[in-house]
């Protein structure tokens, strides 16, 4: 319900606000036009009718003026012989506004009183008159030139016509104009409509996709028909949820995995604990649960310094305390270190040192050696069946390069991609939170450097250590 109320305050805003300037615009246009249309019928008529009227008027003036039974007889005739007069009528108005003679002859003996007339005969103006006939009530245009006898003004010759029949031409064409306004909002708010459904719909569909992903509906996914922006859009709600659900499953499995992981170790530390309370065992058995406890207080303050570092990556408080450091000497006391561990179970570490001496490079000498470390660690838990592992470490152009090679085997190609994110572990069933190797990732690429893990030709797994030398 929530939903569809929005869907509907979407599409009633998108309307108004791309519906409304075009409405403005189309009714300011219709006015316009109706403004323009009426003008241009209006000021052609009243420009027609008083040139007509000015030239008439000169031509009587000069011919049928002589006396006023000539001007009487000559406008009897006019009025009489008047072509236009189903378009309009001839008047002559005397000296005292009335009309004398009409080519109607049903308005002769009238006095019209009108502003033209009196403009006419007072002012010897030619006046235009728009309005209501006084008579007739109905709407006209009249246009009255004065008729002069000896530079007097004595009369004046008057034109009407009619407004009704332009008034229906001016209407006809404000209503075809506003038809074709009406038609255009029409096609705007249907294709308007259109693009809603294809919009709009498919947005509500994605708001309620995602709805469902917060609430816990991890890897829900679209059907995705669009190839446009629409599509893009779904493809990248599709690919986040299921990136969620990748990264919900994995934080599940490392869960149990770091649960089991903590159990083992604490369950060989309380035992031997309890057994050595009880009393009663040999030196040697003595020696022996003490060292197991060691060495299980070993690996779970690892595991804890592992989730301490991944907290600090997670927040932003993963740093570098940089100074100038003797990585070749870091990396041989690391080799030196591991090689009699690991001889204990029978691998065997190789490496030979280089001739030359490597010169300092920047960076945290604590947390480079915890790479080694780790990367050593890595070798031997995975690749411990290969019973060899071999380390090196070279300059190349303008980096250092460490690698370090296992004959295990080796890592699936399809996990390849995969094994230095957080929490992942694959197919492999050796002990470790699944971090290690994301921390370590993080270390060098804070030293500006290169971590990279691929399987060796021949079997095994290498890891090569690229790091900048200034």
């Amino acid at each position: 319900m929530k939903n569809t109320i929005r869907i509907k305050g979407l599409r009633q805003r998108w309307l108004i606000n791309s519906l409304g300037p075009i409405v403005l615009v189309a009714v300011l246009g219709v006015v316009v036009f109706s403004v323009a249309i009426a003008n241009y019928y209006y000021t052609g008529m009243r420009s027609d009718m008083e040139a007509r009227a000015r030239a008439e008027t000169d031509a009587f003036n000069t011919y049928g003026m002589n006396s006023y039974n000539e001007f009487y007889q000559q406008a009897y005739s006019s009025a009489e012989n008047f072509e236009d007069r189903d378009k309009m009528e001839l008047q002559f108005i005397n000296s005292s506004g009335r009309i004398l003679v009409s080519s109607f002859g049903v308005t002769a003996g009238l006095s019209p009183g009108t502003s033209d007339i009196a403009a006419a005969l007072s002012e010897g103006l030619v006046e235009p008159y728009f309005g209501a006939d006084p008579t007739t009530g109905q709407s006209i245009l009249a246009v009255s030139a004065p008729l002069e006898f000896n530079g007097r003004v004595v009369g004046a010759m008057r034109y009407v016509t009619s407004l009704d029949r332009v008034n229906r031409t001016i209407l006809l064409n404000i209503l075809l104009a506003l038809l074709v306004a009406v038609v255009a909002i029409v096609m705007v708010y249907l294709s308007n409509m259109v693009f809603i459904s294809n919009v709009v719909e498919p947005v509500a569909e994605v708001t309620a996709t995602a709805k469902r992903i917060s609430g816990g509906s991890y890897g829900a996914q679209l059907e995705n028909p669009y190839q446009d922006e629409i599509g893009e859009l779904i493809d990248s709600i599709n690919d986040m949820s299921m990136k969620i659900a990748q990264s919900e499953k994995v934080k599940s499995e490392f869960i149990s995995s770091v649960s089991h992981e903590l159990r083992t170790p604490l369950t060989a530390i309380n035992g031997w604990g309890e057994t050595l309370l009880d009393g009663g065992e040999t030196p040697e058995e003595l020696r022996r649960g003490i060292s197991i406890i060691l060495k299980e207080s070993r690996r779970l303050t690892g595991m804890v310094e592992e989730l301490l570092d991944f907290s600090r990556m997670e927040d932003g408080r993963f740093t570098l305390r940089l100074a100038q450091v003797d990585i070749q000497a870091e990396f041989e006391d690391t080799i030196y270190t591991y090689q009699a561990l690991l001889r204990q179970e029978g691998i065997q570490l190789s490496y030979e040192p280089l001739d030359e001496l490597l010169p300092p490079i920047p960076g945290d000498a604590e947390r480079l050696k915890q790479v080694f470390c780790n990367v050593l660690d890595n070798a031997a838990k995975h690749g411990g069946a290969g019973k060899r592992i071999d380390a090196a470490i070279r300059q190349a152009d303008n980096m250092v390069v460490i690698t370090v090679r296992d004959y295990g085997p080796g890592i699936p190609e399809e996990e390849l991609p995969f094994v230095k994110q957080k929490f992942y572990k694959g197919s492999s069933k050796a002990r470790g939170s699944g971090i290690g190797l994301a921390v370590c990732d993080e270390i060098i690429h804070l030293h500006n450097g290169e971590f990279e893990i691929a399987n060796a030709p021949g079997g095994g797994t290498v890891v090569t250590i690229a790091l900048p030398m200034g």
